[in-house]
């Protein structure tokens, strides 16, 4: 079963601004998170999520926040139900050789949505905020959302799935609706 967290976060929990194309850091690889950095970790996630919450997102990696440590955080359930999973060093152990194709989109890439494939389904290992070995088997929404982020946690953005020609355009487009917004 995935680690929960309690479905609030705790009232003092800043937010984290998420970090936009181009940042370089959403190109870094992560770092294995140690097991001295329980208590970081324990912080950093539980504002992860309320900063999840706040944009709305359904999916949220520590590097979309500046951290460089393979975290992240997922909530598919709606505001009245929370079930949040968080999963530290998470890696893929297993993916389905059918394919899925779903429409994705991303916090650090606002506005943007496109048609991704990717493995049906996918076995993720990980470990909990008490530090204990966790495994998961998903499909649908969740395998995407899995992989996604783990990707973030490899520098690669659901961008990178697609040609280039869809990517450069997106992209640009991307660029363009940041400076007419800046210039507000």
């Amino acid at each position: 079963m995935p680690d929960s967290v309690p479905a609030e976060a705790p009232p003092d929990a800043s937010l984290l601004p998420i970090l936009l194309v181009p940042d370089a850091r959403l190109r870094a690889k992560c770092r294995l998170v140690g097991p001295t950095e329980a208590d970081q970790i324990r912080d950093l996630s539980a504002r992860m999520l309320a900063s999840m919450y706040a944009a709305p997102g359904i999916g949220l990696a520590a590097p979309q926040v500046g951290v460089g440590l393979r975290l992240c955080v997922i909530d598919l359930q709606k505001e009245d139900a929370w079930a949040p999973m968080v999963l530290v060093n998470p890696e893929i152990v297993a993916a389905s050789t059918e394919l899925a194709t779903r429409e994705e989109g991303c916090l650090s890439i606002p506005g943007q949505f496109a048609e991704v494939t990717r493995p049906a389904r996918v076995k993720v290992r990980y470990q909990d905020l008490s530090g204990a070995r966790q495994e998961v088997e998903a499909e649908g929404l969740l395998s995407t959302c899995l992989q996604h982020e783990i990707d973030h946690l490899d520098g690669v953005l659901f961008v990178d799935h697609l040609s280039a020609l869809k990517r450069n355009m997106m992209l640009r487009k991307l660029a363009k609706e940041m400076k007419a917004k800046a210039r507000e």
